[in-house]
């Protein structure tokens, strides 16, 4: 590398590049400085990208954002669920407020470090800064892979973690979670005295399965098989802004989540009284309904469409308030409830994610862990109360 000393006192500082691929033209490297040394880094790092095949005259006119939705278009290819690909758009949008105007080469850590920070002083949820960091590794490895630049300035960044008080540990205590065995009797009584239509059967069904609300919403009668008394997962309902008309049937996230298993005569017995009910609403209905949706749906709307996760969410809020619980939950809390209930009776934990269809999961593994635990104290407690009187021997 040849340098020199200029006459406004800078340095400047010479290397020859590689040849031009396609015109085969010397590229000269050139590059000043105040100080020799910055010269000389300047001039190795062009050439360094200029090896790796990176174009910085394009690299300097793309935006982020440009970039963000070339990568978009074709993270939409790749079979991914409709609610993750309307994740990482909102994502996109957040990252872009920030960023997409700057040239995509332009971007550091430090840059993207502070958006996160700034969305944590805004109060964003810790899994929507999650969304926004994986999206943007996403898109800078888009980035690199299309020659725009070298690095990934979103690999290290840290999502805040705010310390948790004590009360929160407090509040947020493993038996939150499920309900108890008198809790849940309460809350299905409820269902049965104060619920509105398919109420009971949902509740009764969640709770006895331990299925997801959205498998729920999009369960068919070919679903289930009375004579094997069975029930088939297979699918998920996905409906963007909770509209009836605007939905699709999806496959489960995981592959464990397409399962089948079987069901008590109790439980069959209620499906069964559902399928004669329904048969007589939709005869109703079929006919008087321009639009009617005859999609064989085990739960539906009078015209025959189906019901979104939302709309159970909001009734199991509001059996909670009818049954006058404390624990005011989703209906996420009927799956974790199916745990308890499955850990007392017995079931070992591969058993019981086999059930969920979990391949993974550290709330299921948690509240079996718990509930194990309790029921080897209340063993022992039971061992005790009943031959306690023997340590009186000793005396």
């Amino acid at each position: 590398m040849k340098c020199r000393k200029l006459p406004n006192g800078k340095w400047e500082c010479y290397e020859e590049g590689p040849r031009d691929p396609i015109t085969n033209k010397r590229n000269a490297v050139r590059k000043q400085a105040a100080k020799k040394s910055d010269a000389q880094r300047k001039v190795i790092k062009t050439l360094e990208e200029l090896q790796s095949g990176i174009d910085n005259k394009t690299s300097n006119r793309v935006t982020f954002e440009q970039v963000a939705w070339g990568w978009y278009e074709v993270y939409g290819l790749n079979g991914v669920k409709n609610s993750t690909i309307r994740n990482r758009r909102s994502s996109i949008k957040t990252l872009n407020k920030y960023i997409g105007d700057i040239a995509i080469s332009r971007i550091n850590h430090a840059v993207m470090q502070n958006i996160l920070v700034d969305l944590d002083k805004k109060g964003l949820s810790r899994s929507l800064m999650d969304g926004v960091k994986v999206t943007a590794n996403f898109i800078f490895k888009h980035a690199i892979k299309h020659q725009l630049r070298l690095d990934n300035p979103a690999a290290e960044i840290v999502i805040p973690r705010r310390r948790i008080t004590v009360e929160e540990i407090e509040r947020t205590d493993i038996q939150e979670k499920y309900f108890e065995e008198d809790e849940l009797q309460v809350f299905l009584q409820a269902a049965v005295n104060f619920g509105l239509s398919n109420d009971k059967e949902w509740f009764y069904l969640m709770a006895f399965t331990g299925m997801r609300v959205g498998e729920l919403c999009a369960l068919k009668w070919t679903d289930i098989n009375f004579d094997e008394k069975t029930i088939r997962i297979t699918k998920t309902m996905d409906m963007p802004n909770h509209n009836m008309r605007n939905y699709a049937l999806t496959p489960p996230k995981t592959k464990k989540s397409i399962r089948v298993f079987d069901v008590d005569d109790d439980l069959m017995q209620i499906l069964k009284t559902h399928k004669v009910y329904q048969s007589k609403i939709r005869l109703k209905y079929r006919k008087s309904i321009a639009d009617y949706h005859d999609k064989n749906f085990v739960f539906c709307r009078d015209n025959g469409y189906p019901f979104s996760s939302r709309f159970v969410y909001d009734r199991t809020i509001r059996l909670c308030k009818k049954a006058g619980l404390d624990k005011l939950e989703g209906p996420h809390i009927l799956r974790h409830t199916y745990i308890t209930m499955a850990t007392i009776a017995g079931m070992d934990l591969d058993t019981i994610m086999n059930r969920v269809g979990h391949e993974d999961s550290r709330t299921t593994k948690s509240i079996y862990t718990h509930v194990t635990k309790k029921m080897k104290k209340d063993a022992t407690e039971q061992v005790h109360n009943r031959f306690g009187d023997l340590f009186k021997l000793q005396n």
